[in-house]
């Protein structure tokens, strides 16, 4: 829209990624440029940028106060994480209409740099929730002489990291729980489930190996079923307020009386997701797995796996270590053992002949240390160790200790 002879007026950032999508964290310096495009000279009071970043949770409810007496009740709390002043044209006051002190911009394309740093606290992530939001941006004002500001104003998005690389991440998550299903006074078999995912950490666009084992042992035919939720949880005024959304499921195999089923690392995908908000004290964003079985006519076997979203990927490393623990960790559901570990090198690979004969001989610093000790610990610093073996290479000295032991304890 053409306001005057300003034909554009648009805030725009200095993006630090391939994407030129303006994303942030916490202790970065945001910088981008205010572009005014006119058609005709005019002048300017101030040109002025005001960054602010918050959360926000607003909910209501109905109340009943009596009979015929009902009203509503307002929920809301808020959280600055962010708030930043500067002025680009111009100076402070813009209240009054004088000529004096004006900037003239003539016509044509102009841009006027702007930079501040985050702060360097944790922030919360950007988020847009069903009661609350957290939202950052950059809101440009135009004054102008007898006319009413103009203003425009850019969201950026900001993530506070999370490493799913830390031992507490990397953990594997297991659970196990069976159900006995009664109608009446008859009583069937009981439905069992373990289940288990190698790591509790994940990063959107990864997929879940879900190992589990269902077995049906009751009279009805079940369904085993995956699926991750996210849990959004708002806090105002001492009250909480909880929704709970699915972000992907799967489903197995049905299951008649008697039959078993096992999950050798089925895949569930995670698609683009918000990470984890963990740190916000209005605003908690949490994910879960939960593997379950689907009973016709009874309350469904579920185990919920707390699941964290982050935005620092798996490095080899991590995948290392928690598919070795995985492994490991998976002989309760029958997965088998690990393959079998590399043989470690032999001594001859590590320490050469010319390594242990010249090992034998004392330096010449060293005369002063001719002890036994010393001369011990030199002569067998590359010797190889003994040979393992089964048959006692001393049978004779084995035999006259176990005599002198017999001697001295009679009552055996």
């Amino acid at each position: 829209m053409v306001l005057g002879k300003v034909k554009s007026f648009r805030v725009s950032y200095d993006c630090l990624n391939d994407s030129n999508v303006p994303v942030f964290s916490s202790g970065d310096c945001v910088s981008g440029r205010v572009i005014i495009e006119v058609t005709g000279e005019i002048r300017v009071k101030s040109l002025k940028i005001h960054a602010k970043g918050f959360a926000k949770v607003r909910w209501t409810e109905s109340r009943n106060a009596g009979s015929n007496t009902a009203y509503t009740q307002n929920y809301t709390e808020e959280v600055e994480y962010l708030n930043h002043k500067d002025i680009l044209i111009g100076h402070e006051r813009d209240d009054d209409n004088s000529e004096e002190g004006l900037t003239t911009i003539l016509s044509g394309r102009h841009e006027y740099a702007f930079s501040f740093e985050l702060p360097q606290t944790p922030l919360a992530t950007s988020f847009e929730g069903k009661h609350g939001s957290v939202r950052y941006w950059v809101k440009a004002e135009l004054h102008r002489p007898w006319l009413l500001p103009m203003k425009t104003k850019k969201e950026f998005t900001v993530f506070e990291h999370i490493d799913i690389n830390t031992p507490l991440l990397l953990s594997p998550q297991a659970g196990t729980k069976d159900k006995t299903l009664c109608c009446w006074f008859c009583t069937s078999g009981p439905i069992s489930l373990s289940a288990k995912i190698e790591r509790k950490g994940y990063t959107p666009g990864e997929s879940i190996q879900i190992f589990a084992e269902i077995e049906n042992c009751s009279s009805r035919m079940v369904v085993p079923k995956a699926a991750i939720y996210q849990s959004q949880t708002f806090y105002a005024k001492g009250k909480m307020k909880e929704v709970k959304q699915l972000v992907a499921n799967l489903r197995g195999e049905s299951l008649s009386s008697g039959k078993t089923e096992t999950w050798n690392g089925k895949m569930l995908k995670i698609p683009p997701v918000s990470p984890s908000i963990l740190d916000c004290s209005i605003i908690r964003v949490e994910y879960s797995l939960m593997v379950y079985v689907d009973i016709p006519g009874a309350i469904n076997l579920s185990l919920n796996l707390p699941l964290v979203i982050g935005t620092i990927p798996l490095h080899p490393f991590g995948s290392r270590t928690s598919s070795v623990s995985s492994q490991c960790s998976m002989s309760w559901l029958g997965m088998g053992l690990p393959e079998r570990p590399e043989a470690p090198p032999s001594y001859a690979e590590i320490v050469t002949e010319e390594q242990r004969q010249s090992s034998l001989d004392v330096p010449a610093v060293r005369e002063d240390l001719n002890g036994p000790l010393f001369a011990y610990i030199h002569e067998f610093r590359f010797q190889p160790p003994p040979l393992y073996s089964e048959i006692d290479p001393n049978p004779e000295h084995a035999r006259r200790t176990e005599e002198r032991r017999l001697d001295a304890c009679p009552s055996r």
